[in-house]
């Protein structure tokens, strides 16, 4: 449960947090956001999330509305009077409120942070895990920038309620070419028949995710052989595993697409041994 609330500066009731009408981020969907894992009350992968963060804000010509430190402040004091032990935390930056108009206001206009911090069961996601999720496919209708990690999640979300409703938990998208690009809400990945790693490479198309990167760094760590390119739906459907990536999920392993079982339709063994050896390759901080 989320008690209280950092909006621009105060720590609000939850209750009570609200921001300006003609906010851009709730008129033009004009911002990004970032979310952490929080594990027994300290911060994972603090130092990339908030990498990605800066360079959201650059390429969206956002001036960065405090410093590292500040934002450290931030983060940790919003966990600590939300009482978080194990769970999630929530940054999103927009440029502001102006009166709408399209054109960028000027710098006399701060941007609006808002900071959300609440528990989420570990031991839940773990028993997730051991079954394993089914994902479906879907058409990418995304812009062309999903490398920039705005709050435009509409077709993200509408992915996930058609999920949903096929009894999925997750849903891939593929562009027009048949390729994979990414999940709704994570990375991609498959195993195929030889034991190789396959995911597509970092552009305009994917999230740069941050959890990605950790498993990137325990693939080249377990000496494992990856391949850097797209994989068709076809492909993901003979592949020997699965499993999708976010900083919500570490390692998830992918038991079914679109109904159809993906190897023999139980959790991998190299995706469990992935997800297992998550938190030693993660940059945990306290400070």
């Amino acid at each position: 449960m989320t008690r209280v609330v950092y909006v621009n500066g105060q720590y609000t009731p939850y209750a009570q947090a609200g921001i300006h009408a003609e906010d851009r981020g709730f008129q033009f969907g004009d911002a990004v956001y970032e979310v952490m894992e929080v594990k027994a009350g300290q911060l994972v992968d603090e130092t990339r999330h908030m990498a990605r963060l800066d360079r959201s804000l650059k390429e969206l010509r956002i001036a960065p509305p405090m410093t590292l430190a500040a934002w450290s402040r931030v983060l940790r004091e919003t966990v600590r009077r939300n009482r978080v032990h194990d769970g999630l935390v929530y940054l999103q930056v927009s440029r502001g409120a102006r009166p709408r108009d399209f054109l960028f206001p000027g710098p006399d206009v701060r941007p609006t942070v808002v900071c959300v911090a609440r528990s989420a069961s570990k031991a839940k996601a773990d028993a997730q895990a051991e079954k394993g999720i089914a994902v479906i496919t879907q058409p990418d209708i995304r812009w062309g920038r999903c490398d920039i990690k705005t709050v435009m999640l509409l077709p993200a979300s509408l992915a996930k309620e058609t999920a949903k409703a096929q009894g999925a938990k997750e849903a891939w998208f593929v562009d027009d070419d048949g390729f994979v690009t990414e999940g709704a809400s994570s990375n991609a990945w498959i195993i195929d028949k030889d034991g190789r790693l396959i995911t597509r490479k970092t552009d305009a198309h994917i999230l740069p995710g941050i959890t990605r990167q950790v498993v990137l760094d325990m693939i080249e760590k377990e000496k494992l052989e990856l391949v850097i390119r797209p994989f068709t739906v076809a492909e993901a459907k003979a592949a020997r595993e699965a499993f999708i990536t976010s900083a919500t999920n570490h390692v998830m392993p992918v038991v079914s697409i679109d109904g159809a079982p993906v190897g023999n339709g139980a959790p991998g063994l190299l995706a469990q041994k992935l997800r297992n050896g998550y938190y030693l390759s993660a940059e945990i901080s306290s400070h």
